[in-house]
């Protein structure tokens, strides 16, 4: 492959990157590295279609006054993810505030915004966040054509898997075996070419196919044991007096609330809900549900010795069971991603590794390319026969 190629391909892979990576983020409800506003209510700092760069909390260090975060708000537009700058600190949680706005956002109803509920903070160099210009625009358009495909294809078919996350990948694996298509029926002409023009066209290789094949596994392992998960709110009334509500708890004193884990799919997971504010407790945390099974743990939920309206949380992560419980573990312990990226890494490897294996690292041939027994699929093939 030429320089001027590869450069060209490299850069096609960036943009589907992070086209995708925008538009599956707004199917997740959770920012993948890259996220957008689209509103004004940011401005100066964001215009209405600016994109920036998302650290998720796991890994972006302790939120502060300045930081802009990305929190799964309560009231802002019915709900949902929200970015605004956090403009103090309190016992109970975060004041947030669009640069643009008049108010806080809690001045406008909006509960104080609990360090369980910030998804990601934008990256940030010299003081001023790292702006992408237009690129949510660009990602609104692409998200809007998705979901107009995956409701299209749903009604033709009446398969309502394709829709949501698990129907992305679908649509997406689809589209890349049409345009393969689509590529070889064009290629058809070029056997009328004359040989020396033939013979510059690379072709397509079977280990690009697997690789494809890869990620789009990966995407959809991923969605499913990142969708089911997240964070659980529980609004606890701490009260002067006994309640049959498990929500209105005598101040003081904790309640134990059965926290149900569905699994709606064919393979087994393991799911850990571990406490996410103080005052919850959650007992066992592991919990292993089989193929479309359901599982219960125990939540205790403590009431503070202060009368008032709380909001404790836990959070679910869960874990396709395709490694050893005891690894699962000790990754987990390093880091709640860790066995995600095990568990994507073993699945998309195995398919990669099963591609080189079949194919003896050796790309085979999707168009033609003159003579049959000029190949070396071919030529191998009559090494085995004739041994």
């Amino acid at each position: 492959m030429s320089p001027k190629r590869f450069l060209s391909v490299a850069l096609q892979a960036t943009v589907v990157v992070v086209i995708l990576s925008l538009v599956v983020g707004q199917f997740l409800g959770q920012p993948v590295l890259l996220s957008f506003v689209e509103t004004g209510s940011m401005q100066p700092t964001l215009d209405p279609g600016d994109g920036f760069i998302a650290i998720p909390t796991a890994i972006a260090g302790d939120i502060g006054t300045g930081d802009v975060v990305t929190f799964e708000a309560q009231e802002i537009q019915g709900g949902g993810l929200t970015t605004h700058r956090v403009v103090e600190e309190t016992e109970r949680g975060y004041v947030t505030q669009g640069d643009n706005n008049p108010f806080t956002d809690q001045d406008g109803g909006e509960p104080v915004v609990q360090e369980a509920e910030i998804v990601a903070k934008a990256l940030t160099l010299g003081g001023g966040v790292v702006v992408i210009p237009h690129l949510g625009t660009v990602a609104m358009g692409f998200q809007t054509a998705f979901e107009s495909v995956q409701t299209q294809l749903a009604v033709t078919f009446g398969v309502r898997s394709l829709q949501g996350t698990q129907g992305l990948a679908y649509v997406l694996f689809g589209l890349s075996a049409v345009a393969y298509a689509l590529d070889w029926y064009t290629d058809r002409g070029g056997r009328d070419r004359p040989e020396r023009d033939r013979s510059r066209d690379d072709g397509t290789s079977v280990f690009a196919i697997v690789l494809i094949l890869a990620l789009v596994l990966m995407a959809t392992a991923t969605a499913a044991m990142v969708v089911p998960g997240g964070t659980q709110e529980y609004g606890v009334v701490s009260a002067e007096f006994e309640s049959e509500n498990p929500t209105v708890i005598e101040r003081g004193t904790s309640q134990e609330i059965e926290y149900v884990v569905p699994n709606a799919g064919l393979v087994p997971v393991y799911t850990y809900v571990a406490p996410a504010s103080p005052g919850v407790d959650v007992d066992p945390q592991r919990v292993y549900v089989g193929s479309r099974g359901e599982r219960t743990t125990t939540v205790t939920l403590s009431a503070p010795d202060e009368t008032g309206y709380y909001r404790l949380f836990v959070t679910e992560h869960r874990y396709l069971a395709v490694l050893p419980p005891g690894v699962i573990d000790e990754l987990y312990g390093v880091h709640p991603w860790a066995p995600l990226l095990a568990i994507n890494g073993l699945l998309g490897g195995g398919i990669v590794a099963l591609g080189v294996a079949l194919f003896r690292g050796e790309p085979a041939r999707i168009r033609s390319r003159g003579s049959r027994a000029n190949t070396p699929s071919y030529r191998r093939l009559l090494r085995e026969l004739y041994k």
